[in-house]
Parts: C-alpha cells; structure tokens; sequence
C-alpha cells in the first residue's frame, strides 16, 4: 500500500512538473508576442524635389512614410490622424487580416474615408507571414506620397531560412509629380483622357544623380567588403512596373510579398506596383562606388510614360574616394518582355506546398481597358480626351467598377441582415464568372465590346471554397502588363502565358507541386495567369488593377467570403470607431 502510495504520488509530481512546464512554455510563447502602437498623423509638409518646393501630403512629415518593424505574430494598433484637407484611408498592403477586413482600408470597400479633422484606429495580428509588405493610402490618389515599409521578422526562437544578413535595408521605389498628384487625376477625370506622367523616379523619396537639383540628396546605402546584406525592394511606385538592377553585383532573390521562394540569382529584377522582393547582395566586388537602379518596364504600346532612370548608391566602406562617379548597371530595354517573364517564371516556393486542386469554383475574368463614348450634350475637346472624342474607362468581365460613396461595401453586407432598406442597395451580387461575351481576347477586337456598363457588384464565395480564377488580359484599347492585387489573401501562381488561355491546352502545364505564393500578381501584356486561393477569410476583399490609373476608371471588383461556422469563422464586429460616411 505504502509503495502504491507513493507510486501514486510520484506520479502526480510528475503530471504537476509537466503541467507548469507547459505553463511556462505557453507563457513564454503568448510573452514573446508584442502589441505595437503607433500614431499617424496625415498632414500636409513642404518638400523640395527636382528645384521646386511642394506641400505634399506625409504621414509624420516623412516622405517615404515610417518604416515599422514587428515580429510574426505581434499585433500592431495604429490610430491615424487626419490633418490634411483631403479623406484619406490606410491600405496594410499584403497583410491578411483574418476575419479583421475593417482594418484593411480601401475607401468605401471596408470602411468609409477618414474625413479632414476626423481619425480612426487600425487594429489587426499579422501571423504566418514574414518578410516585406507595406503600408499606403488607398484613397483616390494619396498613396503616390503617403506610403512606408512594412516589416516582418521571424519569431523569437525562429530564423530566416537563410544566413543571417549583417544589414537590411527598405528599397522604396516611388513616383513623383512636379505637380500636386490629386490635381494630377482630377484633371485626368475632368477631361476623360490619360492622368499626365510622373516626373521621376524615386528610391526611399530621392530621384537621384540623373535628375536636375538632385545630386546632393542622392541615397547612399553604405555596405561593408565581404558583407552580406538583404534589400527588402518595394515598387510603391503609383503607375509604373519597373526594373530594378545594381552595377557589377547579383542579387539573390530569398522572398517575395513576405513569403519565402526558393533562392535564385539574377541580375534584374521586375516589379508591379503593390509588389514586394526581398534580395541578398554580397559586398564582393572592388571597393567603389555603384548604383541601383530603376526604370520603366513599359508593356503598353504607344502609350506615354516617364523613361526617367532613378539612382542610388551603394558605397563600400572602405572606399577612398567618395566622390567618385558610379558605374551604372546594364538595365532591360523599356519594353522587354522577355526580361520581366525570365523573372517571374523563375519564382518557386521553397518546397511543396497545398494547392488546391479539387475546385469549387472555376472563374474566368477579363481585364482591360475600354473607351466610352462621349455623354450627350458635353464638349468633346474639353471632357472627351481619349481617342476618337470618348473617355478612358476599365473593367473586369465588362463590368467598369464604381465604389459607393454612402457606405462602405463591407458595412452593407454586415448590416444586411440588421439594417435592411439602408444597407441593401449598395451592391448586387451578380458579377459574372465569365464574361458576357466570349471573343478573341488578345487580337483584333470590335468596337463593339470596348464600352463596359457600370455597376457596383460583387462575387460571393462560401466560406472554405476552393477557388480557381483565370485573369485574362485583353486588347480593348491596347493590352499591357497589369499587376492584380487581391486584399486578404495570398494566393498561388500555377501558371502564366501569352495569347488567350486554352484550358484544354493549358491546364497540363498547371505547376502545383511548388507554384510562387504571392498577393499580387504580373499578367502578362497580352496574356494571363491562373491563380488559386480557399476563400477561409470572411468579408469583402477588392481585387483590382495595382496602376492606379486603372482602378480609378474601374478595373477593379470585390469577393464577398460569405461567414463559416461559429466565431472563429466570422468577420469581427466593426470597432466603436469605425469612420461613418
């Protein structure tokens, strides 16, 4: 009895020690996650580019914006004050935002403007993403100077699957206006023609050694000879993919969108707006002086655009004279296709990864532009600019997108059920799964097909839903590389080609074994790409054209990811402070 006893006892210490082990260890664990504040103060700042001075709208007085650096699984609250005469809202580009859509910020999908005077607070947890994202405006054209990086370290106790490297540095590559970038599109909308072309290019805010008045500013990155060092390179450019390139030096690509790839080494990289890639750069070539660089891909034919070439330093710290003029790096031609495929057919994830494969829903969308015709009544040389006396317009599936302006998309669908006749008019829920009319999407098309109708519809998806769509570009108009970004979600890349996509002919060249894990993807001018998503994040999540240009004449449309089972597979309730139309 005695010896059971005790056995008994021992026992029990035993259950006791673990028990408080694994206490512990959880602590540690919820101890290791962070809540970051931060404060945002939107307002108008002078700043001096290219000679002249121009009160832009900042955040903080920054341009770029402040870099915030969080851990994987640390929640970030920031309220954003707005003291600038414009609405404005704060896009967390690429962060998921499980079943936190209120805090993903486009204007009037997810919450109504932040009105001059007024402020709001972004709440959300970012987990299972590591790497680059970044933060912007996403309120008419604001973002072309309210914009930062967006940082993602490993969790304590975890590590980059790659050697640590000595440094990191935020490559922000913008665009500038010598202009006031709001007037810019206002004058674009007034005239129904194309918006005016930047100025410049920029690396964290500077043109660089190329531009008139901008040599003594130019940003010098300083590395060390033998030094590894990882560039977290973000096109937070408003309009314009473009190449990025450093002299005499490889870069090995380790990331993209804040997602690991499996490494590769190149010496040119291509990047959408909206897109993130994160590259290794070992310091081993000879002492000096040498620039990055960036300029235009421009895949649109005959289209205007800034063949501008912006410049920063990277300078060894050993070298003796620091005035001496950099090598410039070899970069693609402006229309090089063939340069910015090699790139984004070459990223792979790191290994197998869960694709879906049994779908339930199988969607075709177009997307382009169109013309349409002139409004009775209006003078055509003054409001029909575009080709032929009509009006520049875009559309997915012929649908030209129109946001509502009384309540936001995601507050109507979650006051459906409460607030009925308030809520039920803001939206249909009929966007097509394929377009109305089937026709030689990258050849020769009718005039006919170049005006879409106009509506606010969306696509719903059930919650789990597996869910495949093939983004076709077409000819309307004019075909080019269009960057897709869809908001909360990450989504594969399985295949991308030219000409029209032929499923008998295609889906055998499906990758589904290791297929890159983005949350925006490069259609290829002239061509498409197949993307594939489960639809496990309830709420209203836009997917549009990342050239800003384009969303503003509609090439845009909306998921709404209708509520699982339970809480856990619900949209949160909206915050007390959520901004009212």
């Amino acid at each position: 009895m005695e010896a059971y006893s005790h056995g008994i006892v021992k026992q029990w210490c035993s259950c006791l020690f673990l028990g408080i082990v694994l206490l512990l260890s959880s602590a540690a664990s919820f101890a290791a996650a962070e809540t970051q504040f931060h404060n945002f103060v939107v307002q108008q700042t002078p700043v001096k580019r290219l000679c002249k001075t121009h009160n832009i709208i900042t955040v903080n007085g920054q341009y770029p914006g402040p870099t915030i650096e969080i851990k994987s699984g640390d929640t970030l609250i920031v309220k954003v004050v707005n003291k600038a005469q414009y609405n404005v809202t704060i896009h967390w580009h690429g962060v998921r935002q499980m079943r936190t859509g209120w805090a993903d910020g486009p204007e009037f999908v997810t919450q109504c403007p932040i009105r001059p005077g007024g402020s709001y607070t972004y709440r959300f947890t970012i987990e299972g993403q590591e790497g680059t994202l970044w933060w912007h405006a996403h309120s008419s054209w604001l973002r072309a100077t309210v914009y930062g990086a967006l940082i993602i370290h490993p969790k304590d106790g975890s590590a980059y699957p790659f050697a640590k490297p000595k440094t990191e540095t935020p490559i922000l590559l913008g665009e500038w206006w010598d202009a006031n970038p709001i007037d810019v599109i206002n004058e674009a909308r007034r005239t129904g023609g194309a918006p005016n072309i930047s100025d410049a290019y920029t690396i964290n805010g500077q043109p660089g050694d190329l531009y008139k008045c901008s040599s003594q500013d130019t940003v010098v990155v300083p590395v060390e000879l033998g030094v590894t060092n990882l560039l977290r390179v973000i096109n937070s450019a408003l309009n314009q993919e473009l190449f990025f390139s450093i002299a005499n030096h490889k870069m090995t690509v380790v990331g993209v969108d804040a997602l690991y790839t499996k490494p590769f080494t190149t010496s040119v990289i291509m990047l959408g707006p909206g897109q993130t890639t994160d590259v290794l750069v070992n310091a081993d070539q000879p002492a000096g002086r040498y620039y990055m660089a960036a300029r235009a891909y421009q895949s649109a034919q005959n289209a205007p655009f800034d063949n501008t070439t912006t410049t920063a330093i990277l300078q060894y710290s050993s070298t003796k004279n620091k005035k001496a003029s950099p090598i410039l790096p070899k970069l693609p031609a402006f229309n090089d296709t063939q340069a910015a495929t090699t790139f984004t057919t070459s990223l792979r994830s790191p290994r197998k990864v869960d694709v879906p494969t049994q779908l339930d829903e199988d969607l075709f969308f177009t997307v382009g532009l169109g013309l349409n015709p002139c409004p009775k009544g209006q003078n055509a040389s003054q409001t029909c600019q575009a080709p032929n006396g009509t009006r520049f317009t875009a559309s997915m599936n012929n649908v030209s997108f129109q946001l509502p302006s009384t309540f936001s998309l995601l507050q109507a669908h979650y006051e459906r059920a409460t607030h009925y006749e308030r809520a039920n008019n803001v939206f249909t829920t009929d966007f097509p799964a394929a377009p109305p009319t089937k026709f030689d999407y990258t050849g020769n098309v009718s005039r006919a097909l170049q005006t879409p109708v106009q509506g606010t519809k969306v696509y719903k998806l059930k919650y789990g839903s597996k869910v495949q769509v093939v983004l076709q570009g077409t000819s309307i108009f004019t075909s080019e590389n269009h960057p897709i970004h869809l908001h909360g979600y990450d989504f594969y890349i399985v295949a991308e080609g030219f000409g029209n996509f032929n499923a008998k002919k295609h889906t055998s060249q499906f990758n589904l074994i290791d297929p890159p894990i983005r949350n925006t993807v490069a259609v290829p001018v002239g061509g498409w790409a197949v993307i594939r998503f489960v639809a496990d994040n309830p709420g209203v999540w836009l997917m549009h054209c990342h050239l800003d240009v384009h969303i503003t004449w509609g090439l845009a449309m909306a998921f709404l990811v209708e509520d699982g089972v339970g809480e856990l597979q619900s949209i949160e309730p909206p915050p007390a402070d959520l901004p009212q139309c």
